[in-house]
């Protein structure tokens, strides 16, 4: 670019000039620890230092310390990284789990029904498990977030204060000194707890937390070439034992055993012309971020302190303005190439994912001048697609403009997947009922990405299914499905909300279908379906045996943000069924053609912490024949979809149903609770059932209401709630890992 030259040029004679005024003081290094939430502190001791003109030549940091050394060696102020830090939810960090409006359909049923979040695998025989219990992905964006589109470096020499960051070889034990390559890679890396996170692969080295081998880099600012340090020690103390009561709080104690124990060798390297700021944060936690104010408050309070030993090293007003200067030229050098063009884009991809797909997810192209915004955006949308371990993305800047490189890291613990849901509902005045769902998923079988699901379902419900799904284009719209179930369930029989009898019906189930994801939020699908099977234990009459076959219409959007709490998006699922059903023995003869079509929605609008959701069904079966029975039934009763009655308590061919329902997020907004909502609700709800060749009377409705309290909690949904109908049916409710 013709201002390359200019731009070096001018950045060469204030490197001139700064080095000319530098000559004669010492070099100043400052060493900032780890000490998780507490690193806080370190911004307030920059702003100490800042303000009374003291100059920072080299940084070396560790952990927290790394990140906030980071962010300074990069040339953002101290008031830069206050705003910056402040305005993030760290605790989001420490979640990787893909949000529910962000997956794919298809994704989205899956996460429903296996709602138990364990990332477990099959690979030659053995069971597999991540590394860590969480992969960094959401560490890595809020890093990301922060530093901004800054390039990778041949040598962090190169930022406006020469820095490096500390981090474990968990392979020796043995320090790691990065120095070079991605800024955010080196500090996440030095920050990764081993155990709670994924470790860091840099160099072909594996990577941990820099606490355990050096907490404390004085050695490494004084190899830098530091004459004077400046260390600020945030390190946690060792607890009494009245304190040692549990299992988290021991290994608590071992870890800082360690990092305490590099602290104190590294503080025997400081001399008489250093300085150590030790903050009052002990009573701060490390892992609660709420307590960053505080601790930045306690930064400046330190510093203050040590003001007398600290002004000796302060500069004179113009000397300070040069080096303000000189900083602001480095920093300024990068800022510029963020508005350069991307020439380039290499993906390094090591999962069975096209090229082609990748490139329409990441939606950025060649000639663009990308924003923080747009990349966060193009790397949530390729780990959405829920095929990746992590992925990163890096610039490099050359002559010519902006290389990014895309590198997306397949599943260690895959390809064969396990999943895990669990769902327990009690009414209070029947049987409890639990269900347990199992699933092995064999994925990338084919070259654009079949996947083979073997299923159990066990307990209330029992069915075992199997179901082949083949992508037929390589960016994976169009798809074909073969499944076969088999299935065993009661069909109840009530009475005034009062069991009747009960009968068991087994269902053999074949569905070949062919697809196309108009969306990744929707689908249509057109297939054939068979069903064979049996209903037994009918009183005074014959078994039933049924056949049934014909084709069948599916069309299908979701992009609620919670299946049963929702506070964004809309859900849409039409099913039409075109069949013949035939039956032998019994009271009922065949065959008969038959139309199905069942239709459901549920939408939400929220303003604030109060979200407005409503719910609507409908159902109908239509034969041409004069037989006026069939298996297909819809329900109505249960929780919020028409409270007061027993689950599935009113049966019918036709369905009429809706809802209006009122949610306050009580937790957030009263009780101050930040990791799960507490929601407060109320519902007003109307429906029925009718049978075959019913006519559909509005007057026949039953009206109902409920009032609950429900969360989000790891294994799903929980509510506790009561319902009550015009009619005097009224029902308590309690689920843990249900749907509704």
């Amino acid at each position: 670019m013709s201002s390359f030259f200019p731009r070096l040029l001018t950045l060469f004679a204030l490197c001139c000039a700064f080095a000319a005024a530098a000559s004669d003081r010492p070099k100043i290094g400052l060493v900032l620890s780890g000490g998780g939430a507490k690193g806080a502190a370190h911004v307030g001791v920059l702003k100490v230092l800042e303000a009374n003109h003291i100059p920072v030549d080299y940084i070396a940091g560790t952990s927290i310390g790394a990140y906030v050394g980071g962010m300074y060696a990069l040339g953002y102020s101290a008031d830069d990284i206050e705003k910056l830090m402040m305005k993030q939810n760290w605790s989001s960090g420490y979640s990787d789990l893909i949000p529910r409006e962000q997956l794919a359909y298809r994704e989205k049923q899956t996460r429903d029904q296996y709602n138990i979040p364990l990332n477990l695998g099959i690979r030659d025989g053995e069971v597999q498990a991540p590394s860590g219990v969480l992969l960094g992905q959401s560490m890595s964006r809020l890093y990301r977030n922060t530093t901004g589109l800054v390039p990778e470096y041949s040598s962090f020499n190169d930022l406006a204060i020469p820095f490096r960051a500390v981090a474990t070889d968990l392979e020796t034990s043995r320090p790691v000194i990065l120095s070079s390559g991605s800024l955010v890679q080196a500090m996440q890396a030095s920050a990764t707890v081993p155990g709670a996170l994924q470790p860091a692969v840099i160099n072909g080295k594996i990577l941990v937390d820099g606490g355990i081998a050096n907490n404390m880099p004085v050695d490494v600012v004084k190899a830098m070439g530091a004459d004077i340090v400046i260390a600020v020690d945030i390190g946690s103390e060792l607890v009494k034992k009245n304190q040692l009561n549990g299992a988290v709080a021991v290994l608590n104690q071992l870890s800082t055993m360690l990092t305490q124990a590099s602290t104190e060798r590294q503080k025997l390297l400081l001399t008489e012309r250093d300085i150590l700021i030790r903050p009052n944060i002990d009573s701060l936690s490390t892992t609660d971020f709420s307590d960053m104010p505080k601790a930045l408050h306690a930064g400046e309070v330190a510093a203050k302190a040590l003001l007398p030993e600290l002004r000796r090293l302060e500069l004179s007003a113009a000397d300070y303005t040069a080096y303000e200067k000189h900083k602001k030229a480095i920093a300024g050098s990068w800022l510029e190439d963020v508005q350069r063009p991307v020439t380039q884009i290499v993906y390094h991809n090591d999962a069975k994912v096209s090229h082609s797909l990748l490139s329409q997810v990441l939606g950025i192209n060649v000639g663009d001048v990308v924003t923080k915004a747009q990349l966060d955006d193009a790397i949530n949308r390729l780990y959405s697609l829920d095929k990746f371990e992590r992925v990163s993305a890096e610039f490099e800047d050359t002559d010519q403009g902006r290389v990014l490189t895309v590198t997306t890291k397949a599943k260690s613990w895959g390809p064969n997947y396990l999943r895990f849901g669990f769902n327990w509902e009690d009414d209070f005045s029947m049987d409890s009922a639990v269900t347990l769902d199992f699933a092995l998923t064999m994925k990338d079988l084919t070259e654009n990405g079949g996947e083979w699901r073997n299923e159990a379902k066990l307990g209330f419900e029992k069915m075992l299914g199997t179901e082949f799904y083949q992508p037929l284009d390589a960016n994976q719209q169009f798809y074909g499905r073969a499944r076969y179930q088999y299935e065993e369930k009661s069909w109840d029989i009530f009475n005034s909300n009062i069991l009747y009898y009960q009968l068991d019906r087994s269902t053999h189930q074949i569905d070949l279908g062919i697809g196309y994801n108009y969306l990744p939020e929707g689908l249509l699908e057109l297939g054939l379906t068979v069903d064979s099977g049996r209903i037994s234990n009918i009183i005074a009459v014959d078994d039933i045996d049924f056949t049934t076959y014909g084709t069948y219409f599916k069309f299908a959007y979701d992009s609620l943000d919670n299946i049963s709490f929702p506070t964004t998006g809309n859900r849409v699922t039409v099913n039409v069924y075109l069949r013949n059903e035939k039956y032998n023995g019994g009271l009922v003869a065949g065959p008969d053609r038959s139309l199905q079509i069942q239709a459901d929605w549920k939408g939400v609008v929220s303003v604030g912490s109060h979200s407005f959701v409503g719910k609507a069904s409908y159902a109908s079966v239509n034969k041409d024949g004069d037989e006026n029975f069939s298996i297909y039934v819809s329900d109505l009763g249960g929780f919020l979809n028409l409270s007061g009655y027993h689950k599935n308590s009113l049966a019918g061919a036709q369905k009429l149903f809706g809802a209006f329902i009122y949610q306050y997020d009580l937790g957030r907004d009263v009780l101050g609770m930040k990791d799960y909502p507490l929601y407060l609700g109320s519902s007003i709800e109307a429906g029925n059932v009718w049978g075959v060749g019913e006519h559909v009377e509005l007057n026949d409705l039953i009206y109902a209401g409920s009032l609950y309290l429900g969360t989000n909690t790891p294994l799903g949904p929980a509510a506790l709630g009561m319902g009550l109908s015009d009619d005097g049916q009224k029902t308590m409710y309690l689920f843990i890992g249900k749907n509704f």
